[in-house]
């Protein structure tokens, strides 16, 4: 097998998974756990594993949750795995390279180093919240201002704050009128 560059394999695996909603964080992680093996045995085409650390990388406590998700990745095509029944032996596992493929570049703003040309377009939000806001204002000066008489602390309503007496606290109540 060819060099595997790390980077854009993870990047091409991830952008994978992103279309793929047959996935659960489970199958993540266990690929991901797979992956760090995968580096640690120098990206051979097929290496071995063992159970219980690959379930200790990938935080799976459950045995059945980990076949589950083994095989699924297996049937999905993401690795192939041949499970060895011989515990003096582990699991056979195959990663497919999702990153470095030869020929032209998908993207043509990206380089060959990985960076691209020109300006990043950030999105600008500002114009919608400005809006939102002179929007949120006007409707304040919608609400009816109260009658500040009666009020038990003697202080008088002020403009900026509509519905001071929400709670009905004037010294005159009407008893019949629902808050």
């Amino acid at each position: 097998m060819e060099e595997v560059n790390y980077i854009k394999h993870l990047n091409g695996v991830f952008g994978q998974f992103s279309k793929d909603s047959r996935l659960n964080p489970t199958h993540i992680s266990l690929y991901v756990a797979l992956f760090q093996f995968w580096n640690t045995n120098y990206f051979k085409p097929e290496f071995f594993i063992n159970r219980d650390e690959v379930m200790q990388y990938a935080k799976i406590g459950s045995k059945s949750t980990y076949h589950r998700c083994i095989k699924e990745l297996d049937h999905w095509s993401y690795i192939v795995y041949t499970p060895s029944h011989n515990p003096f032996k582990g699991s056979r596992i195959k990663m497919f390279d999702f990153g470095t493929t030869p020929g032209q570049v998908v993207d043509p703003s990206h380089s060959k180093i990985g960076t691209s040309y020109g300006q990043a377009l950030v999105p600008i939000n500002k114009h919608i919240q400005t809006l939102e806001k002179e929007k949120n204002n006007n409707k304040q000066a919608d609400f009816k201002i109260l009658d500040s008489d009666g009020l038990e602390n003697g202080d008088k309503q002020m403009a900026s704050v509509p519905y001071r007496d929400n709670l009905k606290t004037k010294k005159h109540k009407n008893y019949n009128e629902p808050l």
